[in-house]
């Protein structure tokens, strides 16, 4: 089933949801696509999750069964925190990204967007005792920001999602789910991508450097908190990147704002 076939099977909801709604819908679509266009996604597994704007109670996620290349603004499943799908679509969602975003959105109301991947990497530095290594800048984004999970096996359990929110905290930006993969949040859809994609480099940097088998060289405590404040201080470049990053999907064509 390709982008196109999902475009004739789905009518669009442009005009048909606010217009908050519907800008949600396509950035949430780019993201989407965008994770694929990165070799970040998982065939029809893994999930990225938006906020309704001006709800705190419902948010938008993948039609289960879809490859992420394939999502369109129009084809995302709008569900209510108890797990209701709030549209009239066929779609069904994966049960297991219901728990895990539910989760952080029922108890982070300053998160709008929840981005959760199964990349080689990050499976990878999940698996490893030490966890990310301040090894890179890349990595120093993270520095003191991110948080651990304990795996639990599929996320099924809906009492799960307490221990979820009780291990991400606060103050996270993001967090690595043990034997698992990585998860990012962020006020925007943008800035939760924006995470991903450099976690993701962090990861694949540690799995590299660390296969060489030489002697790493990590800054010393006062360098990595320098630079913490360095990425927090950096407000003004969060969106910077996203009107290109929709170009890329732009120049190859992309459907994801039917």
């Amino acid at each position: 089933m390709g982008v196109d076939v999902v475009t004739k099977m789905v009518p669009s909801l442009k005009g048909k949801v606010s217009e908050e709604e519907w800008a949600a819908r396509v950035d949430l679509a780019a993201c989407y696509q965008l994770v694929a266009h990165y070799g970040m996604s998982d065939m029809i597994f893994t999930h990225i999750s938006a906020r309704i704007p001006g709800t705190e109670d419902q948010f938008l996620i993948n039609p289960y069964g879809l490859f992420f290349d394939e999502i369109t603004a129009s084809s995302l499943v709008k569900v209510d925190i108890d797990g209701k799908i709030l549209d009239d679509t066929e779609f069904h969602i994966n049960p297991a990204g219901y728990t895990i975003h539910s989760a952080v959105h029922g108890a982070r109301h300053d998160i709008d967007c929840v981005l959760h991947t199964h990349t080689a990497a990050g499976m990878a530095v999940s698996s490893q005792k030490h966890g990310l290594l301040p090894m890179t800048q890349h990595a120093l984004m993270f520095y003191q920001r991110l948080a651990y999970h304990g795996y639990e096996g599929i996320a099924l359990n809906l009492d799960e999602r307490e221990r979820l929110v009780r291990d991400l905290g606060e103050d996270s930006i993001a967090m690595i789910l043990r034997n698992h993969g990585l998860l990012t949040v962020g006020a925007s859809i943008s800035e939760a991508f924006r995470r991903i994609f450099y976690l993701e480099k962090a990861c694949q940097a540690q799995i590299q450097a660390l296969s060489g088998g030489a002697e790493l060289i990590l800054p010393p405590e006062e360098v990595c908190l320098t630079a913490k404040e360095q990425f927090m201080s950096r407000s003004d470049v969060q969106t910077l990147e996203w009107p290109g990053l929709l170009r890329i999907l732009d120049r190859k064509g992309s459907n994801y704002a039917h």
